[in-house]
C-alpha cells in the first residue's frame, strides 16, 4: 500500500513539474492612447486611479502579470479571467464601442459595483489594493451613472469626485 501511495505521489509531482513547460501568453496588445476610456471618457484622476487598481487588471490591455502567473495550473485559470474580462468589457478599446454598446457596458459598470460583483473576490484577495471601500464604490457608481447620463460619448458636465459644498453652490445660483 505504501509503495501504491508513493508511485502515485511520484506521478503527481511529475505531472506538476511538467506542467510549468505550458507557459500562459502574457502579452499585452498595444494600446491607442486615445481610444482607452481613461481618456476617451476624461475621467477625473481620482475616479480613475480607482479604476485602473480595480478594474484594469482584467479590464483592458494594461495587465500587470504577478509572480503566481508563472505557477502552472494558476496561471491558466488566471489567463482564462482576464480573456473573459476583456472579451465582456476591455477599457482599452472603449472609443470603438458604439454608443449603445458604451451605454449598456456603463449600465453594467453601475450594476456590478454596487452590487459587489466587482471587483471580483478572488482578485481583491491577492490585489488588496483593488477591494473598494463603500465610499469608493458609491463615487464609481455616481460617476458611471452621471457620465451614462450625460451621453457615453462625452465627459459628465459636472465634476464627480466630490460634492459642491453649499457655497459653491450659491456661487453657481448667483452666476459669480
Amino acid at each position: 500500500m505504501k509503495s501504491l501511495v508513493k508511485k502515485i505521489g511520484l506521478g503527481l509531482l511529475a505531472v506538476l513539474v511538467i506542467i510549468q513547460f505550458i507557459r500562459i501568453d502574457k502579452t499585452n496588445p498595444a494600446v491607442e492612447p486615445g481610444k482607452d476610456f481613461l481618456a476617451a471618457a476624461g475621467v477625473p484622476a481620482e475616479t480613475g486611479q480607482l479604476i485602473k487598481a480595480a478594474c484594469y487588471d482584467c479590464h483592458s490591455h494594461h495587465t500587470i502579470y504577478p509572480w503566481y502567473t508563472n505557477v502552472a495550473p494558476v496561471s491558466w485559470w488566471i489567463k482564462k479571467h482576464i480573456n473573459e474580462g476583456r472579451k465582456h468589457l476591455n477599457f482599452s478599446t472603449w472609443a470603438d464601442y458604439d454608443a449603445k454598446k458604451k451605454d449598456h457596458k456603463l449600465e453594467e459598470c453601475v450594476e456590478e459595483v454596487k452590487e459587489g460583483h466587482m471587483p471580483i473576490a478572488s482578485y481583491t484577495w491577492m490585489h488588496p489594493e483593488a477591494k473598494l471601500s463603500q465610499q469608493q464604490k458609491e463615487q464609481l457608481v455616481a460617476w458611471f451613472d452621471a457620465y451614462r447620463r450625460n451621453a457615453p460619448h462625452e465627459t459628465p458636465s459636472v465634476p464627480i469626485d466630490r460634492p459642491a459644498s453649499s457655497e459653491e453652490e450659491e456661487e453657481d445660483e448667483d452666476g459669480k
